[in-house]
């Protein structure tokens, strides 16, 4: 680069009410992650589904928790992409386990629409797109 150029600066995604949701994606990726990891090297022929979808869910909260550290742009664009693709796979998998519950012998993160985990994965998702909706610039500038 040279002098005249500048660097472009990345906006910060997680001031305020983001570093809330990237305490509880960070909280979700923990759980979800490490729940997947026991079940699936203990006892992955009791719900090869369930295990599996959880960690999904952990590596789409991983992502999503990047993507709000990362700041800028892009990374807002791309969260706002996972959030709604979360948000879509914990309506069908919650619709799913409760029209069919003999597909799930176990419970997955998503399960119920998340009811095991006090309904945080129906609600982060929507919480996040409401703060993801405009770019940060925008906002500060309004």
């Amino acid at each position: 680069m040279t002098a005249t150029q500048e660097k472009p600066t990345r906006t910060r995604l997680i001031s305020g009410p983001g570093m809330l949701l990237v305490w509880l994606y960070g909280v979700m990726v923990v759980g979800a992650v490490s729940r997947s990891v026991v079940q699936i090297s203990t006892q992955f022929d009791k719900a090869p589904l369930a295990y599996s979808l959880s960690a999904v869910a952990g590596v789409v909260y991983g992502f999503i928790t990047y993507s709000l550290v990362r700041g800028g742009e892009t990374a807002r664009r791309a969260a706002r992409i996972c959030c709604a693709a979360e948000l879509v796979g914990v309506l069908i998998v919650g619709t799913w386990t409760l029209v069919e519950p003999s597909a799930f012998p176990d419970a997955t993160v998503w399960s119920d629409y998340g009811m095991g985990y006090i309904f945080i994965p129906v609600l982060l998702p929507l919480s996040a797109m409401y703060w993801l909706r405009t770019p940060r610039a925008k906002q500060q500038s309004a």
